[in-house]
C-alpha cells in the first residue's frame, strides 16, 4: 500500500479559517494558482481600460468691437476663425502627437462710449465671468476695442496681463487723435462725438487725448501685439470718404484713423490693403486676411511685416497770379550722381552758348533704371546766364543716364550748373515692399496731395509718384512721405501656450 502525497482535505477542514503557517504545502500552491488566475483578467482589464493621459492647449479668443459698434461687428472675423482653425489645428496636432487643441471664443456687446480704462474692465469682468480660471487669452479689439485691449494689459486691469498672450488690434488708435488735422479744422472730439450723433461718457476723449504708444510697447515686450492696419492711396483719395468728405485731408486714412496713428513701437504689424475702417465687418476678403494672418501668427509661420525702408520730404509753392499749380514728383529713388558744370564766356561783346553731355554709370548688379534728373543755376551764376535746355539725352531710353545741358551766358558773364541723376531703389532679390505713407505736415488751406501710386509694378522697386496741386497766389505746403519693405518674421505663439494634462 503507497502514501497518498496529494490527499484532498475534508469537508470539515475546508471550512476552517486558513492557516497558512500550518497548512499543508500542496494546499498552499492549489490556493496561490487559484488566486493569480483570478487575479490576471481583472489586472490586465484595468490596464487595458487606463486611458493615456491628453496633454491639452486651450486658445480663448476674446473680441471687443469698437466705438459705436456691437458684437455683430466682429461676428465675420470670429466665424472665419472658426471656419480656418480646424485645418491649422489638425497639422499642429498631427506634428505633435498626443497634444490636442481646444478653442473657445467670446464675443460680446460692451458699453461703447466710455473711456480706455472703463472698456478695459468691462473686458476683464466679461473674460472672468463666462472664461472662469481660464487663461491664454487672445484679445481681438478692433478700433477702441483694440485700445482698450492695450489699456488693459499693460495696467493688469483685474489680472487681464496675468491670463492673457496676445492683443490683436485692428485699425486701432494708438496714437492720439488730436494730433492730425479734422477737415474744417474742428477738433477730434467734436468730430467724434458730431459723427456718431449719441451719448460720450468718454470714448472720444480717449481716442483724441490718450496715447496707446508706451502700452503697447508693454504688450509688445512682456506679451504679444499684432497690428492689422490699412488706409486709403493718397491724403486727398476718394477711396474712404465718410459722407462724401475726406475726415483727414491731409493724411492717408481709414476714414476713421490715421494709418500712422494705427501701430507704435512694439508691435508686429501687417499692412492689409487700401480698406476702409470697417470693412471686414461685412466682406470676406480683408476679414480673411486678418483671421489667416491670426492664425498663422499662433499655430506658426512667416507674417510680412512692414519696416522702413526710406524717407524724406517735398514742398511746393503756387505761383503769383491766379489759377493753380500742379506737381508730379517721383520720391523714394535714390541719388546716383551730382556734380556741376562750369562756363565763363570770355567775349567782350557776343553771347556764347555751350552744350554738356554729364553721364552717369549706375551699379550693373542691380539693374536699377534712370528716375529723374536736377539742374539749376548756382546762386553764384550771373544774372545774365540762363540754362536753356536740360533733358535726358536718349529721352526714350530709360536705362540711359547721360544727361544734356545747353547754357547760355552775357559777354564776360560765368556760370555754374549743379545738376543731379536719380536711379531706382531696388530691393535685394527676394525681397519686395510692403506700402507707403504720404502726409502733408505744414502749408496753407487750398493744397492737396490727391494721389499717389508706386512708380511701377516691380515689387522690388521703393520710389512713388506723389501728385499734389496748390492753388495761386502762393499757397504751399510740404508733405514727408516713408517707404516701407516687407520683413520676413517667423512666429508660432502657440509654442509658448502651456500644456495641461486631461
Amino acid at each position: 500500500m503507497g502514501t497518498d502525497i496529494f490527499a484532498l482535505p475534508s469537508q470539515a477542514e475546508y471550512n476552517k479559517p486558513l492557516d497558512y503557517g500550518t497548512m499543508p504545502k500542496p494546499r498552499v500552491i492549489w490556493f496561490l494558482v487559484a488566486v493569480l488566475l483570478c487575479v490576471q483578467p481583472i489586472v490586465a482589464g484595468m490596464v487595458q481600460s487606463a486611458p493615456a493621459a491628453v496633454k491639452v492647449k486651450e486658445l480663448n479668443f476674446v473680441f471687443s468691437h469698437g466705438a459705436a459698434g456691437t458684437g455683430c461687428g466682429t461676428q465675420l472675423l470670429s466665424d472665419l476663425i472658426l471656419e480656418r482653425i480646424p485645418a491649422y489645428t489638425r497639422i499642429y496636432q498631427l506634428a505633435n502627437p498626443g497634444v490636442k487643441v481646444r478653442v473657445n471664443v467670446l464675443n460680446r456687446c460692451y458699453p461703447n462710449d466710455v473711456d480706455a480704462e472703463t472698456w478695459a474692465r468691462s473686458i476683464a469682468e466679461s473674460v472672468n465671468r463666462f472664461l472662469p480660471a481660464k487663461r491664454n487669452m487672445i484679445i481681438v479689439g478692433h478700433s477702441m476695442g483694440g485700445k482698450a485691449a492695450l489699456y488693459g494689459l499693460a495696467h493688469n486691469v483685474d489680472g487681464l496681463a496675468d491670463k492673457t498672450a496676445l492683443v490683436v488690434t485692428i485699425n486701432t488708435p494708438v496714437k492720439p487723435l488730436a494730433q492730425y488735422q479734422i477737415a474744417g479744422g474742428g477738433s477730434s472730439v467734436e468730430y467724434c462725438r458730431a459723427r456718431w450723433l449719441r451719448s460720450d461718457r468718454g470714448v472720444c476723449e480717449s481716442a483724441a487725448y490718450y496715447d496707446s504708444s508706451e502700452d503697447g510697447t508693454w504688450v509688445g515686450q512682456n506679451r504679444h501685439w499684432l497690428a492689422f492696419v490699412s488706409a486709403e492711396s493718397a491724403p486727398l483719395s476718394t477711396q474712404c470718404d465718410f459722407g462724401g468728405i475726406d475726415t483727414y485731408p491731409r493724411e492717408m486714412d481709414d476714414a476713421v484713423v490715421p494709418l500712422s496713428a494705427q501701430y507704435a513701437d512694439g508691435a508686429d504689424v501687417i499692412y492689409y490693403g487700401q480698406y476702409y475702417h470697417s470693412d471686414f465687418h461685412t466682406l470676406r476678403e480683408p476679414a480673411g486676411l486678418i483671421a489667416d494672418g491670426i492664425l498663422t501668427y499662433i499655430f506658426g509661420g512667416i507674417i510680412n511685416c512692414p519696416v522702413l525702408a526710406g524717407e524724406g520730404s517735398l514742398e511746393h509753392r503756387a505761383a503769383g497770379f491766379l489759377g493753380a499749380d500742379y506737381w508730379q514728383d517721383i520720391v523714394g529713388d535714390v541719388l546716383g550722381i551730382s556734380g556741376a558744370v562750369q562756363h565763363k564766356n570770355e567775349s567782350v561783346f557776343l553771347w556764347q552758348e555751350w552744350e554738356d553731355i554729364v553721364e552717369y554709370v549706375p551699379p550693373t548688379y542691380e539693374g536699377a533704371r534712370r528716375t529723374k534728373f536736377e539742374a539749376s543755376l548756382a546762386q553764384s551764376s550771373s544774372p545774365f546766364a540762363r540754362i536753356e535746355e536740360v533733358r535726358w539725352l536718349e529721352p526714350d531710353n530709360p536705362e540711359d543716364f547721360r544727361l544734356y545741358l545747353r547754357t547760355r551766358a552775357a559777354p564776360r558773364q560765368s556760370l555754374r550748373v549743379d545738376w543731379s541723376i536719380y536711379r531706382q531703389y531696388l530691393l535685394p532679390e527676394g525681397q519686395q515692399r510692403s506700402h507707403f505713407e504720404v502726409r502733408v505736415v505744414a502749408g496753407t488751406p487750398l493744397t492737396a496731395v490727391y494721389k499717389a501710386s508706386w512708380a511701377t509694378d516691380d515689387l522690388r522697386e521703393l520710389g512713388i509718384v506723389v501728385f499734389s496741386k496748390a492753388e495761386r497766389p502762393f499757397r504751399w505746403f510740404r508733405a514727408e512721405w516713408k517707404v516701407f519693405q516687407e520683413e520676413s518674421r517667423y512666429r508660432k505663439l502657440i509654442d509658448e501656450i502651456p500644456s495641461v494634462f486631461e
